[in-house]
């Protein structure tokens, strides 16, 4: 995975790509670069590490051009160095690449180019790439952006690239397939990047490339074809994003920016779509298909990372109110089985960049037998929006820090929404319960506004566990899958080990693991699971297991049996995790602060995974 970014204009593109290349970071930081046309020759600089270490080497240098590629780094294909980091030269050093994606035929291709003399300078799918293009420019004689395309059609594997020339100063060749791609257009000037982030600053108007697209910038204008040479008119769509929305407005990091910024996400993510005063709610992009969704004897969702912990809470959800069958599908082990899947199943995407790989693969698999695929992703434009039949988008705002938290919540509010509404569709629920359920729905924002209040001693909670080397969560019913979100939060940006777990399974084996050191987080609110869990807590207590208890607000009976409680605020049980799971973003956020880690960039992550 990486971030791309590409210029060609009347402007100095060096400022732009390293603006962009720092705003699309946290899709990729082990390694940076940039390529430029100046003076008639063409320069690449690349360095290890930050997109800061790259902008110092070159502190101090004109870099004049008008035309240049970027590119931020996460290493599939060789280690994380100087030489590995993108763009690459062709053979020549007339040509250079930038690229997303994996070749996975980059074996045979590479010994190929061998035999004919190529010397190869990095561990990369990518270099391979150029060196077989500009071959390909060799033995034919075809421009180059014919030579990109015949490459392409024996490429096996995914791709977002752009192709720089020093001998088409004023040309820039881009192509996608699996991996996105956007060009903003500006007046007489173009800019290319793996999502908008780079490009709001400058243009609203843009074109996402689909897959088999080649789109050629040459001499102030864009052409677009398919990789059998036909062309297409480009789609040109204006973007809703705001620049204010991608930048940190005064907070330490985007993490803890987007934590707070959760009551208006999920306010957004129901806007315009529910008014409990009047009962009223409709999702516009899946009405045409909410009968089919009603009669449905079962859903299968697929998602990866935070949003198939979204995808359990959905379960619970459908089943609860809808009573529609539902499975839960890891898209990444779903695409590589032989599902049971037919035409009269629903199958439900969730990705917040609507551009994750397995997800995508998943889709592909569950439409070729047949079946209807709804998406719930938060990229106007994405991949998923573009390959689904129906959706919905959430409204979340960009999301930059690397550990989903609002795209959480706000997944899980439009999969409410999806799931009440064909609840009604159906019959299944009646009316009173269908206008509580709004009513209570329309409360959440201002609740979770309420949790904050309690940031200050979520803190000084942190504070004591930041030595703690292991924790496990555990909830049961809707809260166990914010269990699991928990754990991965904290996992994923203090490094520390945790583990969720359905609070009834502890004692079939992790009860082996507590003792006086291990921090055990309870999902312990007042539900039809309350008196289970408080028995729970009594049995790790009884082992002197340090308890952090998340209860509802006024509960009188836990606090003195555990060590440390957060309080929520009452609502529907149903509606809980949207309350619960703010506490172990806290949790996590702050512990990691502590123990020094960089929240928004943790080590080995990417933002958008779009390679298997």
């Amino acid at each position: 995975m990486c971030g791309i970014v590409a210029y060609v204009g009347t402007r100095q593109a060096y400022p732009f790509i390293i603006k962009g290349l720092k705003r699309l970071e946290y899709r990729g930081y082990d390694s940076s670069g940039v390529a430029l046309i100046e003076n008639s020759e063409l320069n690449i600089y690349k360095k290890k590490g930050k997109v800061s270490d790259l902008e110092g080497i070159l502190a101090g240098k004109e870099l004049k051009a008008n035309i240049g590629i970027g590119h931020t780094r996460w290493a599939t294909h060789g280690e994380p160095n100087d030489r590995n980091a993108h763009p690459h030269y062709s053979n020549s050093k007339k040509l250079a690449i930038i690229h997303n994606g994996i070749i996975e035929n980059y074996a045979t291709l590479k010994q190929n180019l061998l035999n004919k003399g190529h010397v190869f300078q990095s561990d990369t799918d990518t270099e391979i790439l150029i060196h077989f293009i500009e071959d390909i420019q060799k033995e034919t004689g075809e421009p180059l952006e014919a030579a990109v395309r015949i490459a392409l059609k024996e490429i096996v594997g995914a791709y977002a690239i752009v192709v720089l020339s020093v001998e088409n100063p004023t040309q820039l060749i881009a192509a996608r397939k699996g991996s996105p791609l956007v060009i903003g257009i500006g007046e007489n000037e173009f800019f290319f990047a793996s999502d908008a982030t780079p490009i709001i600053e400058y243009t609203k108007d843009v074109v996402y490339l689909d897959d088999y697209e080649v789109a050629v910038v040459r001499d102030g204008k864009l052409t677009i074809q398919n990789l059998d040479n036909l062309e297409t008119v480009p789609y040109i769509q204006k973007l809703e994003m705001e620049l204010e929305a991608i930048e940190k407005g005064g907070y330490d990091h985007f993490m803890i920016k987007e934590i707070f910024e959760q009551p208006r996400s999920i306010a957004d993510s129901m806007r315009g779509r529910l008014r409990a005063e009047d009962a009223h709610l409709q999702l516009g992009g899946l009405e045409a298909y909410l009968d089919k969704l009603a009669e449905t004897e079962r859903i299968v969702i697929v998602a990866c990372g935070t949003s198939w912990h979204a995808g359990l809470v959905a379960e619970y959800l459908f089943e609860e109110l809808a009573r529609i069958n539902v499975e839960v599908e890891y898209a990444s082990e779903f695409r590589y089985r032989n599902p049971v899947i037919g035409e009269n199943d629903i199958v439900i995407a969730i990705s917040q960049s609507g551009e994750t790989a397995d997800t995508l693969a998943a889709i592909e698999l569950a439409k070729s037998k047949g079946a209807i695929i709804f998406g719930v992703c938060n990229v106007v434009g994405s991949s998923i929006a573009r390959a689904t039949h129906a959706g919905a988008y959430t409204h979340a705002g960009p999301e930059i820090g690397v550990a989903s938290t609002k795209a959480f919540t706000a997944q899980v509010t439009v999969l409410t929404l999806m799931a009440i509404a064909t609840a009604r569709r159906k019959g299944a629920i009646q009316e009173e319960t269908y206008g509580h359920l709004l009513t209570e729905l329309e409360c959440i924002p201002s609740k979770v506004t309420q949790v904050f209040e309690n940031a200050t001693r979520i803190k000084e909670i942190a504070f004591i566990f930041t030595y703690a080397r292991n924790f496990i969560y555990l909830g049961r019913g809707l809260n166990f899958p914010v269990a699991l979100e928990g754990a991965l939060k904290l996992k994923e940006i203090s490094y520390i080990h945790a583990e969720g777990y359905p609070a009834a399974e502890m004692k079939h084996g992790p009860i082996a693991l507590i003792d006086e050191d291990m921090p055990v987080v309870f999902l312990a609110t007042k539900d039809s699971s309350y008196e289970k869990i408080v028995s729970n807590i009594q049995e790790v207590k009884a082992r002197k297991g340090r308890v952090i208890a998340i209860i509802t607000e006024g509960d009188t009976l836990i606090p003195p049996m555990v060590d440390f409680v957060i309080e929520v605020p009452a609502t529907h049980e149903i509606l809980t995790p949207l309350l619960s799971v703010i506490p172990l973003q806290l949790l996590s956020y702050y512990v990691a602060v502590m123990r020094g880690r960089n929240v928004d960039q943790p080590r080995n992550l990417a933002k958008s995974v779009t390679v298997e």
